[in-house]
C-alpha cells in the first residue's frame, strides 16, 4: 500500500484526488497547505483527516511514500527538494520548475537518492495520445517524424483566473519569467520534446492580442509562435493562442510516408495515409477516408464512454497509475527525465527570447505610378 500526501490544496488538487481514488493499493494519508483552511476543506470533501499547514511537519508525521506537489511554480523546486531529501518519491505539477537549472538539480538529487520523479504532463497519457504513440512505434509514419506541429489554446473568458492576474502586478503568474505562457505551455512543448533530439534550435516570438490589451493586460503577452529544429533535422512549430476559435488543442506528426493528427478536444486520432489516385478519384477517395476516420473515432469514444473507460482527466489517472507502478517495480518513470529536462530548456529559451526587441520591418518599396 503506497502512502500518498498532497502539498497544495487548490483547484488542481481535487483532480489529483479523484484520479487517485480510481487506483488500488494506495491511500492519501495527508494534505498540506499554508492556508490550513484550504487543507481542511479539501480533507472534508475527500474524508482525509490529517491536514497540515507546514510541509516539514507533514513530512515528519505522515510517513508518505509519494508526495504530489500542486502549488504555484515558484515553490516547486524548494518543496520537491525537501520531499526528495525526506526520502519521498515526487509527482511535480506543471510547469516542472521555473528554470531548467532547477529541473536538472532535482533530477540529479532523485537519481542520487534512488527515488522516482515525474512531471504533471497528464495530457501525454490521454487515450488518443497513447494510441498515437503505439502507431509511431509500429512504424505507421514510415520512419521517424520529420515535422511536428503543436497547438495549444486558452480562453481568456475564465475570469476566475485572468481577472486576478490582470488586476495585480504581484500575482504569482506575473512573477514568472514567462508570465501567462509559463503556467500554460509546458503541455504543448512536452509532447514535442518526446520526438526531438536533445540539441534544439529555438526561434520564438511573443506578442499581445488586441483583446487582452482591451482587458488591461499591461505588459502581459498572450500570443506565442515558436519554430524549432533539432540536430537530426526534425522541425517543429508551436502555437499558443487565446484568440483562435475554435480553440485548438492538436498535435500533428508528419512522417516520410504517413501522418497523424491528435485532437485532444474531441479525443480523436486521425490517420492520414498518403496515396496517388487517378483522375477525379483524388476528389472522392480522400474525403471518404477522412470521414471514415472521424466515424471510427466517434464510435470508439461512444464505446469507451458506455464501458466507463472514457471520463474527464483520464490522462491524469493513467500517468499517476504508471508512476506508482514504476515506483513499486523500480522501473523507469513513465515520462523519461530527458524529456522533462528538454521541455524545461526549450521553455527557458522561449522566455529568454520574449524580451528581445522585435526586429524592424523592412521598408516598403516605393511604387512609381507615373507614366
Amino acid at each position: 500500500m503506497l502512502r500518498i500526501a498532497i502539498i497544495g490544496c487548490g483547484k488542481i488538487a481535487d483532480q489529483h484526488l479523484l484520479a487517485i481514488q480510481r487506483l488500488a493499493d494506495c491511500e492519501v494519508v495527508a494534505l498540506c497547505d499554508r492556508e490550513t483552511l484550504m487543507a481542511r476543506q479539501l480533507g472534508e470533501r475527500f474524508r482525509i483527516a490529517n491536514v497540515f499547514g507546514d510541509a516539514t511537519e507533514m513530512l515528519g508525521s505522515a510517513r508518505a511514500d509519494v508526495v504530489h506537489i500542486t502549488t504555484p511554480p515558484q515553490s516547486h523546486f524548494t518543496l520537491a527538494r525537501q520531499c526528495l531529501e525526506a526520502g519521498c518519491h515526487v509527482y511535480l505539477e506543471k510547469p516542472f520548475t521555473v528554470t531548467a537549472a532547477e529541473a536538472a538539480q532535482l533530477v540529479n538529487l532523485a537519481a542520487n537518492r534512488h527515488l522516482h520523479l515525474t512531471a504533471g504532463h497528464n495530457y501525454q497519457f490521454t487515450p488518443e495520445m497513447c494510441r498515437m504513440r503505439e502507431l509511431v512505434a509500429g512504424g505507421f509514419l514510415g520512419g521517424r517524424p520529420l515535422h511536428l506541429e503543436s497547438h495549444w489554446s486558452y480562453d481568456l473568458g475564465d475570469a476566475s483566473y485572468v481577472g486576478p492576474m490582470l488586476g495585480s502586478r504581484q500575482h504569482w503568474v506575473r512573477q514568472l519569467p514567462g508570465q501567462l505562457f509559463h503556467n500554460l505551455i509546458s503541455h504543448g512543448i512536452a509532447r514535442m520534446a518526446e520526438f526531438l533530439d536533445d540539441e534544439v534550435e529555438v526561434v520564438a516570438r511573443a506578442f499581445q492580442s488586441q483583446h487582452l490589451r482591451q482587458l488591461g493586460g499591461a505588459e502581459v503577452k498572450d500570443e506565442l509562435r515558436v519554430l524549432l529544429r533539432d540536430r537530426l533535422g526534425t522541425t517543429g512549430f508551436f502555437c499558443f493562442s487565446t484568440q483562435l476559435r475554435p480553440g485548438p488543442n492538436q498535435f500533428r506528426l508528419f512522417g516520410p510516408t504517413n501522418s497523424l493528427v491528435v485532437d485532444l478536444i474531441s479525443g480523436s486520432l486521425i490517420r492520414c495515409r498518403s496515396g496517388n489516385y487517378k483522375s477525379y478519384l483524388t476528389y472522392f477517395v480522400p474525403p471518404l477516408r477522412s470521414a471514415g476516420e472521424h466515424l471510427r473515432n466517434s464510435l470508439r469514444n461512444v464505446r469507451d464512454f458506455l464501458s466507463g473507460r472514457l471520463y474527464q482527466d483520464s490522462g491524469m489517472k493513467q500517468l499517476i497509475e504508471l508512476f506508482y507502478q514504476a515506483i513499486r517495480a523500480n522501473r523507469p518513470p513513465p515520462i523519461p527525465l530527458r524529456e522533462i529536462l528538454l521541455t524545461a530548456r526549450i521553455m527557458d529559451e522561449i522566455f529568454g527570447q520574449m524580451g528581445a526587441a522585435t526586429p524592424p520591418r523592412p521598408a516598403e518599396p516605393q511604387l512609381n505610378l507615373s507614366r
